[in-house]
């Protein structure tokens, strides 16, 4: 087996959604890179979507989890996680409780809450929290963050004074909003929402036109949503003196507008591949590495709007290391990448990348290694791979 002593190769792919974790990828990838000969490091990563808490929550000394009971995406309850990365620093994924991957196969894109996710905060507060970090993708939601609003202590009313109904499609009979009741522990701590998207709430690049039909609506689900949202700020800005500015904000159409209704309550957006690289120390990593290999499930235009790969990309180039993504699909080539590499290229007969990504991902790291060790790939400014140690 040909193979290239010395080569430190940095693994920090984001989660393969629905196949594999990021830490399961990155251990993929590492395994193929020293079936090679190379040294390898495995750091998943993630840019505020699902695995976001897993990946902090590795990285934290002082990691712990908490288990609560808080409402489902459809209403139920169920058991999400709360994390915690130090005695003050907690970090609640919406996608724990509001996700996609709550619905049991079952999508309701008018009925869809983010309720859970206030609850989760709301216990994050009563754990005498300073900092929240708030990872928004992978919802199931498009209610504007109406759902974690009323959790907090917000009043949406209807035009008869009854709290409206969850979920997004509720949003039309919206009448009236009374922020007075917010939990006023949120003036204490540091609320930060890290999110995958950089989308407004509004317009034909909104939550509703965007990631409607992802959540399973339909056209004229999608245009009822959008309306929702639309009355959503119209009554919050009216009633609560709410800036109008909040609309367009970057990232606030993220997570079905969660990222909007956060920001109501006070948070900073903030999009969510930095935070999580200066989290986990990507910037060392990459400088002590030859080469970076990234990825996720499906490469395609969405990826350069904020996805965890792009950010990989970006501080390799910054630093002078290759960086090649590997995917489970490569609809389009986002620019930035040294090479990409579609796992359905790699597959033999009978192989199928979503039954086999383990393996095809071990396949992928060792023949990356391979053809660097022959020269088709080069760091910039560094003429012999270095040892690491």
């Amino acid at each position: 087996m040909g193979g290239s002593p010395g080569l430190r190769v940095l693994c920090a792919p984001n989660a393969f959604r629905g196949t594999l974790t990021a830490a399961a990828a990155a251990a993929a990838l590492a395994a193929g890179a020293r079936d090679a000969g190379a040294l390898a490091r495995a750091l998943p990563m993630a840019d505020g979507g699902d695995g976001t808490l897993d990946v902090l929550l590795a990285v934290s000394p002082a990691a712990r989890i908490e288990l609560h009971r808080v409402t489902g995406p459809l209403g139920g309850r169920l058991v999400a996680r709360l994390g915690w990365i130090s005695a003050t620093t907690a970090v609640v994924e919406l996608a724990e409780t509001s996700g996609l991957r709550r619905l049991g196969g079952r999508p309701d894109a008018l009925r869809a809450t983010s309720r859970g996710a206030g609850e989760l905060i709301a216990r994050a507060l009563g754990g005498d929290a300073r900092r929240i970090l708030v990872g928004i993708g992978g919802s199931a939601c498009t209610d504007g963050g109406a759902g974690l609003l009323t959790a907090l202590g917000v009043k949406l009313l209807d035009g008869r004074g009854h709290p409206l109904g969850p979920g997004g499609g509720a949003l039309t009979a919206l009448e009236s909003a009374d922020l007075s009741d917010l939990d006023p522990r949120l003036r204490l701590c540091r609320l930060e929402v890290v999110s995958d998207v950089d989308s407004p709430l509004l317009g034909r690049l909104g939550a509703a036109h965007v990631f409607g039909p992802q959540k399973g609506a339909t056209g004229p689900e999608v245009d009822r949503l959008a309306a929702g949202l639309r009355r959503l700020a119209e009554v919050l800005e009216r009633d609560a003196g709410v800036p109008a500015a909040l609309r367009d904000q970057a990232g606030a159409g993220a997570a079905g507008g969660s990222g909007y209704g956060l920001a109501v309550a006070g948070a900073t957006l903030l999009p969510g591949a930095s935070v999580v690289a200066d989290a986990i120390g990507l910037d060392p990593a990459i400088s002590e590495s030859d080469l970076v290999l990234t990825g996720e499930g499906r490469l395609d235009h969405q990826t350069a709007a904020g996805k965890a790969p792009m950010e990989v990309a970006r501080r390799s180039a910054r630093l002078g290391v290759p960086c090649i993504a590997v995917a489970g699909e490569v609809r389009s080539d986002p620019g930035g990448f040294r090479r990409s590499i579609s796992l359905a290229d790699l597959a033999g007969p009978g192989e199928d990348p979503r039954r086999v990504p383990r393996r095809l991902l071990r396949r992928a790291g060792a023949q990356i290694v391979r053809e660097m060790a022959a020269g088709s790939v080069t760091r910039s400014g560094a003429a012999t791979p270095r040892t690491w140690g």
